[in-house]
């Protein structure tokens, strides 16, 4: 008798086809890895101090991440309902997209952005309404609003915008916000906003209790140095809040990130001087590559973004032959991280190395 082959398990087709998250890979040996945008900071020793005070890996850790809550409520001004938890920002948008939209419904937001965006979206079930971006890699905000119709329940605004690390102005989101409906929820994602300086740019900070259908969301993981303990938070109307809460997988915050989180903003002082550093880094890249001859946005992030399309994987292997391994996103462009200070004079060399190929080719197709 013929053993039958087993009939394929059975799954969503859309979830089938979506390709998973592809994290940075790691450098070699004496490289950079530039590709995560990680904090290059070894973490604070009061961090690694209440690290080794929340060893009780044996029990559960508290829900409600009441203490982190309390300690963002105080900073922010707001009531600790008003403040929610999660293993990221990333499940954080999992949670309130989930809450929000289902089949049927649509969730606007500008491309190209955070590289998450459209799986999130497809595995709620829901359908991604993508936004080119302005030719400056900023968010364009009129259109996003005209892409609202009745079947929109979500949009997210990415400020700095990741990967091109260009800021939405407070000008252009509040008058976003007035153009669309109340009912609306409006995701506010500033993962980036401590690396921030230009004064013009949204600050979600400034709009608390403004907007009933607004939510910020932060991070640990970028300017804070928190990302392998995956510590994010989001700020807005508690009754939206709760929705979230009740679509996220209950315990998934450590103690070990929630004590991470309390004594990193205890110390928010010493590492908003790194972060000064990094932004220092960051606008001496940013002024390197513009002078070597790239076309670089404004950077507003802890990355630059190089939008060199179809040669994006060939400057992935230059910066690679020059110890940096960069993030690329095929026929797109290239996104570099702030690394560490010795990484600065290899990537504007290699910086130097891609205008080069660049000029060469132009040469040659003549």
């Amino acid at each position: 008798m013929t053993e039958q082959t087993p009939a394929p398990v059975r799954l969503r087709p859309e979830i089938a086809s979506l390709p998973a998250y592809r994290q940075g890979k790691p450098a070699a040996d004496g490289g950079y890895k530039l590709s995560s945008n990680e904090n290059p900071f070894d973490p604070l020793p009061g961090v690694l101090a209440a690290l080794r005070g929340a060893d009780e890996i044996n029990r559960y850790p508290e829900a409600g991440s009441q203490a982190v809550r309390a300690a963002l409520a105080e900073r922010f001004g707001v009531g600790i309902d008003e403040v929610h938890v999660g293993a990221g920002s990333v499940a954080l948008l999992s949670q309130f997209i989930n809450a929000a939209a289902s089949n049927g419904d649509e969730v606007v937001y500008a491309w190209r952005s955070f590289e998450a965006y459209p799986g999130l979206v497809t595995v709620a079930g829901a359908s991604s309404v993508r936004v080119p971006l302005r030719e400056d890699g900023g968010h364009d905000l009129v259109a996003m609003a005209q892409r609202v119709t009745d079947s929109t329940r979500v949009v997210i605004v990415c400020s700095p915008n990741n990967p091109t690390g260009v800021v939405v102005t407070r000008t252009e989101f509040e008058r976003f916000m007035d153009a669309v409906p109340s009912d609306l929820l409006v995701l506010l994602d500033e993962a980036y906003i401590e690396f921030v300086r230009d004064s013009d740019a949204v600050d979600g900070r400034e709009l608390l209790g403004r907007y009933p259908n607004l939510v910020i969301l932060r991070t640990f993981s970028k300017a804070w140095g928190l990302a392998g303990l995956r510590l994010g938070y989001a700020i807005g109307p508690a009754h939206v809040l709760d929705a979230a809460r009740a679509a996220a997988i209950p315990l998934s915050v450590t103690g070990q990130a929630q004590a991470a989180g309390v004594a990193a903003l205890a110390h928010e002082a010493q590492l908003f001087e790194r972060v000064d550093h990094l932004v220092t880094r960051r606008d001496a890249v940013l002024a390197g590559l513009r002078a070597a001859g790239l076309t670089v946005p404004e950077a507003q992030g802890n990355f630059v973004w190089l939008g060199l399309g179809d040669r994006s994987s060939e400057a992935a292997e230059v910066f690679e032959r020059h110890g940096i391994v960069a993030r690329v996103f095929a026929d797109e462009g290239v996104r570099v991280s702030i690394g560490e200070a010795e990484s600065v004079d290899e990537l504007l060399r290699a910086g130097e190395e891609i205008v080069q190929n660049l000029r060469g080719s132009a040469q040659s197709a003549r």
